[in-house]
């Protein structure tokens, strides 16, 4: 047993959720999810660089696809338990799993979630941006900067020996301290060797609760920040797309993040 087995079971044995040593990530692992998360975000630069009023959601697929193929990449969720793109492209009032169609055009005022998973040999990676297009109300530009300051804030609270809590606390305080919403039944993830990996990761849940936070772990912090209801219903039809219930607005910001022995490193946003 060594040092770190001795401090995990330590804070075990005083009632603290730890992670399994397979949660946490070896040297080589971390390189090479890096790699991935690299071609990630080129990916996430690819759309940025092209989106545009006027443009199909299949359009973006079709950039996302292309662009990770080319660079020796798989699109995370093409084919993911039965999702038909490679990409989840989520609109104003989509909380997430937007599928790419090319009859739904992007229109100005609109807000749109682009959420882009990578596979690079064998190693996954994630993470989403919120886009804007053209002129926004207000409503629609404020959701989405409070949501970018969400994910921040939970960021501050990423540190070795904390716990998922404190980042849930920060990222739903100021949620509700702007008037908004934080969907409880849809959260991050782990990710790294796999696309959904141990833990879930909440936004609802208190200060110094869920997991301890240990060098190794790679997850995702990515919120979805309601208008109004946290509540949403699924898509009949596809079996996937997220809609709020009340129709309003909704926004996602996804970062991709590694604990570190003294803090946290974004490896995609």
């Amino acid at each position: 047993m060594d040092k770190l087995d001795i401090k995990l079971w330590t804070l075990e044995a005083k009632g603290h959720i730890v992670p399994d040593r397979s949660l946490l990530k070896t040297p080589q692992q971390i390189e090479a999810i890096k790699k991935s998360a690299a071609l990630n975000t080129a990916v996430l630069d690819h759309v940025a660089a092209h989106i545009r009023a006027g443009m199909s959601t299949a359009e973006i697929d079709k950039l996302v696809y292309d662009f990770t193929k080319e660079h020796g990449g798989i699109p995370a969720p093409l084919g993911y338990e039965g999702f038909p793109k490679s990409v989840c492209t989520s609109i104003n009032n989509v909380v997430c799993h937007g599928i790419p169609d090319e009859n739904e055009i992007l229109e100005e005022g609109d807000i749109i979630n682009v959420d882009v998973s990578t596979i690079l040999n064998g190693y996954y990676s994630d993470a989403s941006r919120m886009f804007t297009i053209g002129e926004l109300s207000s409503e629609a530009e404020r959701i989405v900067r409070v949501t970018k300051e969400c994910v921040e804030l939970g960021l501050k609270e990423a540190k070795p020996w904390g716990h998922l809590g404190d980042i849930a606390y920060a990222i739903n305080s100021h949620a509700r301290a702007n008037g908004y919403s934080v969907v409880e039944e849809i959260g991050g993830h782990g990710i790294g060797l796999d696309f959904h990996e141990e833990p879930f990761v909440s936004y609802l849940t208190p200060k110094g609760s869920e997991m301890v936070l240990v060098p190794g772990m790679i997850f995702t912090i990515e919120p979805m920040i309601n208008e109004g209801s946290p509540d949403f219903f699924i898509d009949e039809e596809n079996d996937w797309t997220v809609y709020t219930i009340d129709d309003g607005l909704s926004a996602q910001v996804e970062y991709m993040v590694l604990i570190t022995e003294d803090g946290a490193e974004v490896l995609t946003k």
